[in-house]
């Protein structure tokens, strides 16, 4: 009797040394813990919490661990889209403040009659083309902050990819033989099912093309719309000055100007406008440019089953 009376008092013994072994250790990982999150706190989104798999605070420490994760992408995301802003500001400050001057200059001449006669028409023609390419430039800086805030939806519908293809394109024409672009359109007269938000797919295509009249320097330009196995593929070609290798690779980045492929004029985004349209309409675009021969755009977009 008094051996079982014995036993049971080490045995009690070493439960309450175990437990309080126990409860120091989690008190060290609760402050550890603290630490962590205060240094996190701070700014340091690089911390984590150590712990092995078998101790009582490992699920905690495990999911914080993934809160941290997630607090760094968004702060990630967040500090990346306040640099896009900042450069789109310093952009804007830039590109619609010199040829805004320029207009003004433009109208005060004509209107105070320092130019008189054909010069003055000659301002007006100016003026109004610079009014033209602010009204643009502003055009797309407005499709970026839209596509880009929470409040942007697509209504994407399945419609009849062809038609709207030849829609969009008959207006293009009268541009084409303005700018003396020699233009090779050819869609075929079978139907095209395609889940389409159509104000995205006009802006992608309009972007496209506004892209080789103002950067490519082309005098001939392909749109060839064709079947690819379960896709519509449209295929967008130019005889233009191509764009360099190393320059491909971020042609659909943001605020990003190829320095040879492109003029000085334009934002920077209306290739990455485009590319995130049809992403969001689970399409593809991809580009191959040979420097001297043109650059192709081609894109794929899954038909309809």
């Amino acid at each position: 009797m008094e051996a079982v009376i014995f036993l049971s008092i080490i045995i009690a013994l070493f439960s309450i040394l175990v437990s309080c072994f126990a409860i120091r250790r989690v008190k060290k990982q609760i402050a550890e813990i603290t630490d962590t999150l205060i240094d996190v706190k701070n700014g340091n989104g690089n911390r984590r919490i150590l712990s092995a798999t078998n101790e009582l605070v490992a699920p905690l420490a495990y999911e914080i661990n993934e809160i941290v994760v997630s607090y760094e992408s968004r702060l990630s995301t967040v500090r990346q889209t306040d640099e896009t802003n900042r450069q789109l500001m310093t952009s804007l400050s830039h590109d619609v403040r010199t040829p805004l001057t320029t207009l003004i200059g433009y109208l005060d001449s004509a209107h105070k009659g320092i130019v008189t006669g054909k010069d003055s028409d000659d301002y007006s023609e100016k003026a109004r083309r610079k009014a033209h390419d602010l009204k643009e430039y502003i055009d797309v800086l407005f499709d970026w902050f839209k596509l880009n805030s929470n409040e942007f939806a697509m209504d994407i519908n399945i419609v009849e990819a062809a038609e709207l293809t030849r829609n969009i394109l008959i207006d293009w024409i009268p541009i084409f033989e303005d700018k003396q672009i020699d233009y090779n359109i050819d869609i075929p007269e079978q139907p095209f099912r395609v889940k389409l938000d159509t104000d995205g797919y006009m802006r992608i295509l309009n972007n496209l093309i506004q892209n080789v009249i103002s950067h490519s320097h082309a005098d001939k330009i392909e749109i060839i719309l064709s079947k690819q196995e379960k896709n519509m593929q449209i295929r967008l070609a130019d005889n233009g000055i191509g764009i360099e290798k190393e320059d491909l690779k971020h042609i659909f980045e943001r605020l990003y100007k190829c320095d040879k492929g492109r003029s000085e004029k334009g934002s920077g985004l209306g290739l990455s406008i485009a590319h995130q349209l049809v992403e969001k309409m689970n399409g593809t675009i991809t580009a191959n440019s040979i420097q001297g021969k043109g650059t192709e755009f081609t894109l794929l977009f899954p038909l309809a089953k």
